[in-house]
């Protein structure tokens, strides 16, 4: 992925990390078929130091842009949460400095933002966080057409699903905004803070293990 400069380099194929997220997404949208809403959650929060950083991340690029981006593609509705409501950037904070997130993933995460500042300011001279809604709509689609465009914008698409699908634990859909508004019932137990599958002990292991392996090799 180092090689490739722009969304529309034809070299691009789709990574392994991002297959398994499209996978996850489906099992996402399958296990969406609740019947009742769910009222009482654990809730993710943020520390002082924490939400102090994610303010100031989304203030410059390329945090800025992904914001612009998360809320475009869910913006503000009458017919259900945006990306604000359901927490989507606080989703993607716990992703990439919580999580053991694939370092791919979150390369290809900014890589995609570069890429997309690339491709506005040689269309119409303006970074993307600049344009107008309608602007906005044409250059993402545009950019749809690309291999890596389309792999980009459904990264973000399945960001904001599990934003709004995943427990509350892991940053997102707080108070189960998003189960309510599908009327869902998610299973129990919900994992709480401490209690998420990467902090488990078993699984903190095997991934120490699989990064002291990676750094010897």
């Amino acid at each position: 992925m180092n090689i490739i400069k722009s969304f529309f380099d034809k070299s691009f194929t789709t990574p392994e990390f991002l297959k398994e997220k499209q996978q996850a997404r489906r099992r996402l949208l399958k296990s969406a078929a609740g019947v009742s809403a769910l009222t009482v959650l654990p809730v993710w929060t943020v520390t002082a130091n924490q939400q102090k950083q994610l303010n100031a991340l989304i203030k410059t690029d390329p945090w800025q842009t992904l914001d612009s981006v998360m809320n475009h593609l869910l913006p503000v509705s009458k017919t259900g949460p945006s990306a604000v409501e359901i927490q989507a950037m606080e989703f993607l904070y716990n992703l990439v400095f919580e999580r053991p997130t694939p370092q791919d993933e979150i390369d290809f995460i900014f890589k995609g933002v570069g890429w997309l500042n690339g491709y506005t300011q040689q269309q119409l001279n303006r970074s993307f966080v600049s344009l107008t809604f309608d602007e906005k709509e044409t250059m993402l689609r545009d950019i749809s057409q690309s291999n890596a465009g389309s792999n980009w914008i459904n990264m973000m698409l399945t960001n904001l699903l599990e934003a709004m699908l995943s427990p509350p634990a892991y940053g997102g859909n707080p108070n189960g905004i998003g189960w309510q508004w599908l009327e869902h019932k998610a299973g129990f137990p919900l994992p709480e803070k401490g209690q998420r599958y990467f902090e488990l002990p078993k699984r903190a292991s095997i991934i120490k293990l699989s990064r002291l392996s990676e750094e010897n090799s």
